[in-house]
């Protein structure tokens, strides 16, 4: 049996905070706002595993009124997702995640980026990135936001 699921998550830009994208650190880069580390791509990956499998989303996972979520690792959270899932016979085949943002710029740590979120989920993640052409709130630089669809499996 195969399902697909989508996730998205948006976060405001906090210039006080580090930038974690993508479960990598963007030094000299502003951070997003967030309970945890604000990482979009985490947090729509974890929506889109869970979304696909029927099993809730983001906020059941792991809500904020949780201890250890407070300015937690987003990749902590999409382990949890994939924990979620294999207890219900469930693995992901490909992930695809569309990061909508102006800044940072991602092409130059593309593969690296891939490569780390692949590897955390134990299977391909393709990563692209877009700005919205100065529309919402993205386009007038007040944060990121992403978009994931993941194809997931019953062994």
């Amino acid at each position: 049996m195969i399902r697909v699921g989508t996730g998205v998550d948006a976060h405001a830009y906090a210039p006080d905070a580090p930038l974690r994208l993508a479960g990598l650190d963007w030094p000299g880069e502003p951070g997003l706002s967030g309970h945890s580390d604000g990482d979009v791509a985490c947090h729509a990956v974890v929506d889109a595993l869970l979304s696909a499998a029927g099993l809730g989303d983001i906020g059941g996972l792991v809500g904020v009124d949780l201890p250890g979520t407070e300015n937690a690792d987003s990749t902590g959270f999409v382990r949890l997702a994939l924990d979620r899932l294999g207890a219900e016979g469930w693995r992901p085949v490909n992930i695809s995640v569309q990061i909508v943002g102006n800044r940072p710029k991602f092409a130059p740590r593309r593969a690296e980026a891939e490569a780390r979120m692949s590897a955390l989920v134990g299977a391909p993640v393709s990563l692209g990135a877009t700005t919205s052409d100065g529309l919402g709130f993205t386009g007038r630089g007040e944060g990121i936001a992403a978009i994931a669809t993941a194809l997931i499996e019953r062994d």
